[in-house]
C-alpha cells in the first residue's frame, strides 16, 4: 500500500483544507476568540513582558522603568472629564515636548531602552508598554506582584500632551502640603502617598538632572549600570522596606532624604503609615502593590473599557491551547475515520494489519498511526 492510495489521504487532505479557516496567527487551531483587546495584543504583551526582563538583567534599569511608568500616569488630573485632557497614563511621555519637562529629565534614557521592544512588538500601545515595564521592574526586583491591566490607549500627537507642572517636585516650601496637592488631584490618599513613596527603595537621585542628591556615594560609585548618583538605600536594586527604616533612622550621610522623603515622619497622617511600614513589610508591599496597581490605570482610556488583566490574558492562551488539542484529537479521529477509539490496534486492524502484524508495505504509515494516537501534548 502507497501513501498515495491510502484510504486515510481523502480523510487528511479533506480536514487540512478545513483547519486553515480556524488556525491561529502562529498555526494553531482555535474556537476561542481572543479577549478583545484593540489596544493591545495579548500574545505580544506576554512577549514584550518576557524582553524586558531580560532587559532589566542586562542593564539594571529597574528605577527608570519605574519612574518612566509613574510619569506617564502621575498627569492625571480627576477634576478634568476628557481624554486625553485629564492626563495620565496614556503614552503621551513619548513625545519630546513632554520628555522636556523639568521633572522628567533622564527619562529619554528608558524611552530607547524600550524602543526596541515597542518596534518588535507593535501591536502593543506605548501606555501599556510603559506600565508594563515599570510593574515587571518592581516584580524583577523582588517586590510585590503588581495586579495589573492592559488596553491602555495612546494619544496620538504632540498637542495632546499635558502642560508641565503636574509631577511633584522633590524640594517644595511646604512638602505635606505639596504632596497632598499633587496626588489628590489624581485621586490618590495619605496611605497611597506613604505607600508609594517607598519605591524610593529603588535608584539614585542624580544632581545633573534633579539638582538633588551626591555625585556619587560608596554605595553608587561603581554602579551596577552606569554608576554615580546618590541613593535612598544601601541596596538600591532591591525592593523592600529599607527606605522607610533608613529615612526614619537618620544614621547614614551616603543615603538621601528629600524633604519629600522626611516629611513622611513629620506628618502625623503620613506618619502612622510610614512607622507601620518601617517595621512590616508584608503591609507595605500590599499596600504598594494596590496603590501602584490603581496609579497605572489612572486617566487611561481602555479598550475594551473595562481592560484586559493579565489573568485574562493567561486564561486566554490556556483556551487556545486547549482548543489546539482538542482540534488536534478531532483531526487524529477523522483522519483515521474512527470516531470511536484511539485505539492503535483497531486503527491498523481497519487498514489490514495488526500491532502482531504491522502493515508489512509501509513503515511510514505504521510510524503516523502509532504518533496519530499517543502524540501527547
Amino acid at each position: 500500500m502507497s501513501i498515495r492510495s491510502s484510504p486515510l489521504l481523502p480523510h487528511i487532505l479533506r480536514y487540512q483544507k478545513r483547519s486553515l479557516i480556524g488556525t491561529t496567527s502562529s498555526g494553531r487551531f482555535s474556537t476561542f476568540a481572543s479577549p478583545k483587546c484593540a489596544a493591545s495584543d495579548p500574545d505580544q504583551l506576554k512577549s514584550a513582558r518576557e524582553d524586558i526582563k531580560e532587559l532589566l538583567k542586562a542593564t539594571f534599569c529597574h528605577p527608570i522603568l519605574v519612574r518612566l511608568g509613574w510619569h506617564d500616569a502621575g498627569t492625571y488630573n480627576k477634576n478634568i472629564e476628557e481624554w486625553p485632557q485629564r492626563g495620565g497614563a496614556n503614552g503621551s511621555l513619548r513625545f519630546e515636548i513632554e520628555l522636556k519637562h523639568g521633572a522628567n529629565a533622564g527619562l529619554v534614557n528608558a524611552l530607547k531602552l524600550l524602543q526596541p521592544i515597542k518596534d518588535k512588538y507593535s501591536a502593543v500601545t506605548y501606555a501599556d508598554l510603559f506600565q508594563l515595564a515599570s510593574a515587571t521592574a518592581i516584580e524583577e526586583a523582588r517586590g510585590p506582584k503588581i495586579p495589573m491591566k492592559h488596553g491602555r490607549m495612546d494619544v496620538s500627537v504632540p498637542e495632546e500632551c499635558p502642560e508641565e507642572g503636574r509631577l511633584p517636585d522633590a524640594g517644595p516650601p511646604s512638602p505635606a502640603a505639596h504632596l497632598r496637592d499633587v496626588f489628590y488631584r489624581m485621586g490618590l490618599n495619605d496611605k497611597e502617598i506613604v505607600a508609594l513613596s517607598g519605591a524610593h527603595t529603588l535608584g539614585r537621585s542624580r544632581p545633573e538632572r534633579s539638582g538633588w542628591g551626591k555625585p556619587e556615594t560608596k554605595y553608587t560609585k561603581d554602579g551596577p549600570g552606569a554608576p554615580g548618583g546618590q541613593s535612598w538605600t544601601v541596596q538600591w536594586l532591591k525592593f523592600d522596606n529599607s527606605y522607610f527604616k533608613d529615612i526614619k533612622e537618620k544614621r547614614d550621610n551616603d543615603l538621601l532624604a528629600l524633604p519629600t522623603d522626611a516629611v513622611l515622619f513629620e506628618d502625623p497622617s503620613f506618619k502612622d503609615y510610614a512607622e507601620k511600614y518601617a517595621v512590616d513589610q508584608d503591609a507595605f508591599f500590599k499596600d504598594y502593590a494596590e496603590a501602584h496597581a490603581k496609579l497605572s490605570n489612572l486617566g487611561a482610556k481602555f479598550d475594551p473599557p473595562e481592560g484586559a488583566s493579565q489573568e485574562t490574558i493567561i486564561l486566554h492562551k490556556f483556551n487556545q491551547r486547549s482548543s489546539w488539542q482538542q482540534n488536534t484529537i478531532n483531526w487524529k479521529e477523522r483522519a483515521l475515520g474512527c470516531y470511536e477509539t484511539k485505539d492503535s490496534s483497531r486503527i491498523r486492524k481497519g487498514l489490514g494489519g495488526t500491532p502482531d502484524k504491522p502493515l508489512p508495505t509501509n513503515y511510514f504509515l505504521n510510524i503516523i498511526i502509532s504518533s496519530l494516537v499517543f502524540w501527547q501534548f
